[in-house]
This record gives C-alpha cells, structure tokens and sequence, in this order.
C-alpha cells in the first residue's frame, strides 16, 4: 500500500491494481482506519472529516494529474464493496476516487467506469500512479489544506 496522505482516522492510499489505469486517469482509495461495515455507522465527526477528506483529494487528484500531463475532466466517487461477497467477507467501508480523463482509452470518461471481475483479465496491462504523481498529488493537498475554507475550525474538526 502506497500512503498518498493521512489523517487521525482516515488513510488515503494509491492502489496498486487499479480499476482505472494511470493514463486514464488514476485511482486513489480512502480507508477509514477503524472498519464500519458501510457509511452509516459513521459518527458526525468522522463523517464530516470524511467527506471533507473527499473534497480535498479529489480536487487534488485532478489538478495533481493535469499537471502531470494526464488531463482530468471529472472525478468519479464509489463507495461499493460488493466483491466481498464472493470471498464470503464483510464487505468494510471505502470509497473509490477515479479520475477520468477525456483521452481515456479503457474506462471512457463519458461512460461509466467497468467494474468486471479481476479474474476476467480487463485490468491486467492497468497501471498504478507512479511516485511523481503521487509526490505532486500531495503537493496539492498541502497548498488546498492552507485554504481558509479547509482549515479545521470551518469544518468543526478538533485538531
């Protein structure tokens, strides 16, 4: 696992077989760091922090990636977990942040994003952000937490 930024309570993580490819885009993933089944077993103050969190680094991936050459029309956001069920699993709460890019040649940003099984092959050739994307979304994370609008007290967070 590849620590994109952290929190008290959430990680933010580059996935390393992602379901959208670099060159499309690039997928991040946030993880709480204690397990919920879904959303709703969230208290206020972690579900305010996480979707601040969902905020933040989605506009940090789509300005990280366009600076990288990869332009980013849209960020898409799925919190799923149905894939757990095949392995008899709990299914946790995550939410999934792909960024789509109007050049995407496998997940076309106009569509939305294939989600088949990993055993059908479709992701095989799929690539991970690399450490200079990375390194630049967390570039812009940092300058975007400067902002007035996600400093800690706007968003009621204790620090």
């Amino acid at each position: 696992m590849t620590i994109v930024y952290e929190t008290k309570n959430f990680i933010i993580e580059a996935v390393e077989k992602p379901h959208v490819t670099r060159e499309d885009g690039g997928h991040l993933k946030i993880l709480p760091k204690k397990e919920f089944a879904d959303r709703t077993e969230l208290s206020p103050e972690l579900a305010v922090e996480f979707i601040r969190l969902t905020l933040i680094v989605g506009r940090a991936m789509k300005t990280g990636m366009t600076n990288r050459g990869i332009e980013i029309s849209r960020i898409n956001y799925q919190d799923m977990g149905n894939w757990a069920f095949k392995k008899n699993e709990k299914p946790y709460f995550h939410m999934h942040i792909y960024g789509r890019s109007k050049d995407a040649k496998y997940q076309p940003y106009t569509e939305a994003v294939r989600l088949p099984d990993r055993a059908s092959g479709f992701y095989d050739n799929f690539k991970p952000l690399n450490t200079k994307d990375i390194e630049e979304i967390q570039k812009q994370i940092k300058l975007i937490l400067q902002e007035d609008k996600y400093k800690d007290p706007n968003w009621k967070l204790q620090t």
